[in-house]
């Protein structure tokens, strides 16, 4: 006798962006830069940036909430709660514990997945496994950040680019095709061209605690590595680009997102960006958009959708999915 195969099927999306919105032209007031040069070379106008007592954890919590009442779930109904971030609210305990306290729960496994902003493709791709080999059937997968944290507010190449926010997304068991394939990559030989090169020791942080990125080195392994990993992910699932329908990618660069949807021959109206208004949010930037587009009303049942993301390790990952 056959086993039936499970999938896990995305059930609900949601998201939260801080208050504070922080435009171009009041950037262009704190260090040296314009809204031309900023949109030209990136696509952005504008970023949310997080309260002073605003953590990752609250973050989360908001985008967590939509994202259960979306799929028309409760928190005591989750078997599996991981968070992607780069930016957690202490050393530790995790981040998903923090949440997983602050949803009123207990007992289910929770932990955090570390690839920047590659995460959300990390951590989605480990609820997957998790719900398909059945120990779990609903889990909740979210992304988190306040990198405006670990930006230099001098540097001018890199505090325009970043922004806070959240995703989250709801994972259940399902017979019905959910996410088809999720791929994951990594080159540790890239490390350093992103990377925030801190650590505590004895109380003292060693290091530099800011962001640095060799912007050009980025962009060029970005475009390449993402244009292969697309490919890649649509031979494993034995599909046509000629059948997607959506491409949901990490929004760092508008070049970059253009980059990757020309590979796959898809015009900018199938590909979801929210570059301008949020920025790029690291490892939240794929389920906000998700939610975004979600809300919006832009997918339909049935709809193959990529997701890809790519960032410092060098980590990225992808997974194509049935909406």
């Amino acid at each position: 006798m056959r086993s039936t195969q499970i999938y896990a099927r995305i059930a609900g999306t949601g998201s939260y962006l801080p208050e504070r919105v922080l435009g171009n032209a009041e950037l262009a007031q704190q260090v040296e830069t314009s809204d031309e040069w900023i949109v030209t070379r990136t696509g952005i106008r504008q970023r949310h940036i997080a309260a002073t007592d605003e953590l990752t954890s609250d973050l989360a919590l908001k985008a967590a909430q939509a994202a259960l009442a979306s799929a028309g779930v409760t928190a005591a109904d989750l078997d599996l709660i991981i968070v992607a971030t780069t930016t957690p609210d202490v050393v530790f305990p995790s981040t998903a514990c923090i949440l997983q306290d602050k949803l009123g729960v207990h007992g289910c496994p929770a932990f955090d997945v570390q690839a920047v902003c590659a995460g959300f493709a990390y951590a989605l791709a480990t609820a997957d496994q998790f719900v398909r080999g059945g120990m779990a059937k609903t889990a909740l997968v979210v992304g988190a950040e306040v990198f405006s944290r670990i930006l230099d507010w001098d540097d001018r190449t890199t505090c325009v680019l970043f922004g806070d926010g959240a995703g989250a997304v709801v994972l259940k068991a399902s017979e019905e095709p959910g996410i088809l394939v999720t791929k994951l990559k990594a080159d540790g030989r890239y490390r350093d061209i992103l990377t925030t090169p801190a650590s505590i020791m004895h109380g003292d942080v060693r290091g530099k605690p800011f962001l640095h990125m060799d912007g050009q080195a980025v962009f060029k392994f970005a475009v390449k590595a993402l244009a292969e990993l697309a490919s890649e992910t649509l031979e494993a699932a034995g599909i046509a680009q000629s059948e997607l329908n959506w491409l949901v990618p990490h929004q760092a660069n508008i070049r970059i997102i253009e980059s990757t949807a020309r590979h796959l021959g898809l015009s900018m109206d199938k590909v979801v960006v929210t570059l301008a208004q949020h920025g790029n949010t690291s490892a939240a930037s794929i389920p906000l958009a998700l939610d975004h587009a979600a809300r919006e009303g832009r997918f339909q049942r049935g709809d193959l959708i990529m997701l890809e993301g790519i960032g410092g390790g060098f980590a990225w990952g992808s997974a194509l999915l049935r909406w």
